[in-house]
């Protein structure tokens, strides 16, 4: 990404984050993004920041820490009144819930650890994502979106409600470990539903084999699939990231929130019981033959004035 910064400038923390903002608030907003979910974003603690179409949220490790991991949400600004949250787990997991027409939608944000991570890291991780996905009624739709680091191949016929028929290369260690929780709680990979050309569905490509990978994915409830139009992978997006954006498109009816209106003026004599008389009603008036026309002759001034 160009800066266009003298080499001889530190930028601090801050000045990184504006002209990252700035990139990914341009990027999704050529797309006509609503919600993106962000993972490494690589900063301390909780914040926001508002950009010209978005807003953009992260949660990150505690401050004194290393600038590792760090999730987060972009959330197109004319939204933002429609959502709850977001509300930070840790530096892998956040999530929001957004009003629909006639329920929520809870938009889980998910960085999982890496193949050859810890088991310790792998298991607390799926252990919070599994609390976290417990608390979400039943009513809800969930869409969980992330890069698991995840390989969850096209064996269908041995995954029927998690995986569709066009899935793409070999499941590994990390891609059980998401069927498994897509089992338990009824969700399906919406990447292996659609028939697209290989490249609109792998994101990532290993640095040393060249080989291109499907790792992000984007899960819903098995029952929702249909709301689900397509999903796919944008190499051109270019958010100074080794992976493509993988856009979902759902068919959604959003909840209106309408503003209460303001008091308009109060128009001239609708009050009830009260009567002001103008030149205008007393000559109205003397032509019906009701009011003296003296009336009327002492209003005159008053008139013309």
């Amino acid at each position: 990404m160009t800066t266009g910064l003298t080499m001889d400038y530190e930028p601090d923390e801050t000045d990184y984050k504006l002209r990252k903002s700035a990139v990914i608030d341009r990027e999704l907003s050529a797309r006509c993004v609503d919600i993106a979910a962000l993972q490494e974003t690589r900063l301390l603690e909780t914040g926001s920041i508002r950009e010209q179409s978005y807003t953009i949220y992260w949660s990150g490790k505690p401050s004194g820490n290393p600038h590792q991991h760090g999730v987060g949400f972009a959330v197109k600004n004319t939204l933002i009144n429609n959502i709850e949250g977001p509300f930070a787990i840790s530096e892998r997991l956040c999530w929001l819930s957004l009003a629909l027409k006639k329920c929520n939608l809870s938009v889980v944000c998910a960085y999982a650890p890496t193949l050859y991570a810890a088991p310790e890291d792998k298991d607390l991780f799926y252990n919070q994502l599994s609390d976290l996905l417990s608390t979400i009624p039943s009513s809800n739709k969930i869409l969980l979106l992330g890069d698991f680091n995840a390989r969850v191949g096209h064996d269908d016929a041995l995954w029927p409600d998690c995986l569709g028929k066009f899935g793409i290369g070999r499941i590994n260690d990390n891609g059980q470990r998401a069927l498994e929780l897509c089992a338990r709680f009824q969700l399906c990979v919406t990447n292996t539903f659609f028939k697209l050309k290989d490249h609109h569905k792998v994101s990532w490509k290993h640095p040393r084999s060249n080989s291109w990978h499907q790792l992000d994915l984007v899960l819903t409830r098995r029952r929702d699939i249909n709301d689900v139009r397509i999903t796919r992978a944008y190499h051109s997006a270019d958010c100074d990231t080794d992976h493509a954006l993988v856009l979902s498109k759902l068919c959604l009816k959003i909840k209106k929130f309408h503003s209460a209106k303001k008091p308009g003026q109060k128009r001239i004599l609708t009050s009830p019981g009260t009567y002001c008389e103008t030149p205008y009603t007393l000559l109205r008036s003397e032509l019906l033959g009701i009011a003296p026309l003296t009336a009327l002759i002492g209003l005159l001034p008053t008139w013309t004035s």
